[in-house]
């Protein structure tokens, strides 16, 4: 759910770069095949580009984005991607670009996770002409890269949100709600689209949202956070009553929130500040 800048690379750039190297392979020619294919790729990339930009990606048909010359059998995925770029081709140096562009290793899909992975955000199995498109090629968690699979979208609303062409992060749409039982508290989050979204981009938002398990991670992260500051605000409880409690939120909510607008523990300062029980002493045991 955060966006990232656009790779300075290119599709063409870097398909060349990762077959550079490819062998000739005697009667196969498999170099001749490759190099043959590239006004293709760099076709199949703009393709990719205005879909993604138009919010029709899942109307791009797989048998379009095949590497022309390359049979269904080959490997060429292999060739491309595993070969040129991941196991220390001459595309790797792309590939490591992609991987260290996220602000402290965060995961974009989550905003949680650490990035160990690039997920193909069209499945190289369906879409292998953009196996190794920079624009395709989306830093990502382990958890985040796993659970979005190679399941294609049907319907816009299906699509994920893509880190390089969805900035959503301009406006506040992350929001939680306070929960009393049992004498604890307990947060839970979820999407509220502003009024400027389309319908749409609403549903996009809230499926990325479930597709990820975000309620689940924000609620976690900040049920742990409440945990930590409980002595902190029994302390200003004791000192300056509810008031002293819910400026503290505040400005915390103030700090997190002017950096990123929908930050959890932003969102869950905020919350809770304008919960009065929670202000009044509801903090839970």
């Amino acid at each position: 759910m955060w966006p990232l800048g656009r790779p300075r690379h290119g599709a063409r750039d870097s398909y060349e770069a990762c077959i550079s190297r490819t062998r000739e392979m005697g009667a196969q020619k498999r170099r001749t095949r490759l190099i043959a294919a590239a006004d293709a790729v760099e076709a199949a990339s703009e393709a990719f580009r205005s879909g993604a930009a138009a919010g029709s990606l899942h109307d791009l048909r797989p048998e379009e984005f095949q590497v022309p010359g390359i049979g269904h059998d080959e490997k060429v995925v292999t060739w491309l991607y595993e070969n040129g770029m991941v196991k220390g081709g001459p595309g790797r140096a792309i590939y490591d670009e992609l991987m260290s562009a996220p602000e402290h290793d965060r995961c974009p899909l989550c905003g949680h996770g650490t990035v160990s992975q690039l997920d193909h955000f069209m499945p190289k199995s369906s879409y292998p002409a953009l196996c190794v498109d920079p624009l395709n090629l989306v830093p990502a968690c382990s958890d985040c890269n796993k659970v979005k699979g190679d399941a294609k979208a049907t319907r816009a609303e299906e699509l994920p949100l893509h880190p390089y062409f969805d900035d959503i992060d301009t406006e506040t749409w992350l929001a939680a709600r306070v929960i009393h039982e049992d004498g604890s508290v307990r947060l839970e989050f979820f999407v509220s689209p502003p009024d400027s979204w389309d319908q749409v981009l609403a549903d996009r938002a809230r499926h990325h949202f479930k597709l990820f398990n975000l309620r689940r991670t924000y609620a976690n992260q900040a049920n742990r956070y409440i945990g930590e500051i409980r002595g902190r605000l029994r302390s200003l409880l004791a000192r300056g009553g509810a008031d002293a409690v819910r400026a503290h939120l505040l400005d915390g909510a103030a700090s997190s929130l002017g950096e990123r607008p929908n930050s959890w523990m932003g969102v869950t300062d905020r919350t809770l500040a304008a919960d009065p029980a929670f202000c009044q002493g509801s903090f839970g045991d």
